[in-house]
């Protein structure tokens, strides 16, 4: 980092692995510009931040979790006296760390990061992943020197497109390079590989219809990698040869290595992940929330890259007769791995870590 960047920085954002990653991502591109710059997060005692960040060697400051509520009711009543104790616990942070700017990511955390930070008068950067922003960054923004997204089209004024910033393993990941030694850290051969996830805590619907369809997989020469989710395990008689469960796994960059095709949930991480190394995705999006999931997706299922699919349609008879015969195409396969390599971006650290700099320079 030059000489004008900040010599302290705050990363608020927790809960989930789309706040948590980000973070991180941007944490570690920091330190490797400028070893000395003190880099610290805010976040809550029971999100994954809690576990992560210290892992990783960066500080972690508490924050309560101070959730708004969507009805007036009693949590709404609450809410005030909530939201002054997680602001004055982030100013706590602010002057603590000695942060000359806050870095926000969206959810719990950052609003009271956001408030303490005005209240400090030092400028506020809001990364926003989903293509459509949740509340938090839609109320930073507004604060905000520098607003960054991760998609075109995210209805935040005066944002720049950034991309998301990724793990170092995955923005830097070959495949084709690694894809032996990928399939062997797995246990996996030579055959059409197909990758199944629904993300760290696993999709129910996706277990379920790949369960049922585990011998018809195996029968047509796929060999499938299937990542469950933490405590979530398929049927008895599910694993085979040629059919790998793992509950959690921690090489996601070896698992990308070794899939020619993925059937995934639409997380702006995922959806970013996969484009950026040019995995061919099946995206199944969340039927809840506000929609964001399929808008994720959008830019790179219109490129060729990957092929959107309602969660009510995904059974075994779907992978029977769908996933099987795309899996198997390797012409197609290759060209949505194009495809979905011209949507991705590896620079999304670097972009968002200029950003920081310029509203540190903007103050």
């Amino acid at each position: 980092m030059s000489a004008a960047g900040p010599r302290s920085v705050l990363l608020a954002g927790g809960g989930t692995a789309g706040h948590v990653s980000p973070l991180l991502a941007l944490a570690d591109c920091l330190r490797r510009r400028d070893p000395s710059v003190d880099v610290a997060a805010l976040g809550t005692a029971t999100g994954l931040e809690a576990r992560l960040v210290p892992e990783r060697g960066y500080a972690l400051h508490e924050v309560p979790r101070v959730p708004f509520p969507r009805r007036p009711d009693a949590a709404a009543l609450r809410l005030p006296g909530a939201l002054r104790g997680a602001v004055a616990a982030a100013e706590r942070a602010i002057e603590a760390t000695g942060a000359e700017v806050v870095v926000g990511f969206g959810g719990f955390v950052a609003s009271p990061a956001y408030l303490a930070a005005r209240r400090r008068r030092i400028p506020v950067v809001v990364h926003e992943q989903n293509a459509r922003p949740g509340l938090a960054n839609r109320l930073g923004a507004r604060i905000a020197a520098r607003v960054a997204v991760t998609f075109p089209g995210t209805p935040l004024r005066g944002a720049v497109v950034t991309g998301m910033p990724l793990r170092r393993e995955i923005a830097t990941l070959d495949r084709a390079a690694r894809r032996d030694e990928a399939r062997a850290h797995f246990g996996l051969d030579d055959r059409p590989t197909l990758l199944v996830t629904g993300g760290s805590l696993g999709a129910q619907r996706l277990n379920a219809a790949f369960a049922g369809a585990a011998g018809p997989l195996t029968d047509a020469g796929v060999q499938v990698l299937h990542v469950t989710g933490a405590g979530k395990r398929l049927e008895p008689g599910t694993e085979r040869p040629g059919y790998r469960t793992l509950e959690y796994c921690d090489r996601m960059d070896l698992a990308y290595a070794a899939a020619d095709l993925a059937v995934v949930r639409a997380g702006a991480n995922t959806v970013c992940e996969l484009s950026a190394v040019g995995l061919p995705g099946i995206y199944v999006p969340l039927p809840v929330g506000n929609g964001e999931q399929r808008l994720n997706a959008a830019t790179v299922v219109t490129a060729g890259g990957g092929v959107l699919v309602d969660d009510a349609g995904v059974d075994s008879a779907w992978v029977r007769t769908v996933v099987v015969p795309l899996v198997l195409d390797g012409p197609r396969l290759e060209s949505m791995s194009s495809a979905a390599s011209s949507e991705g971006r590896r620079d999304g650290d670097e972009l968002l870590a200029d950003l920081v700099t310029a509203a540190l320079g903007g103050r």
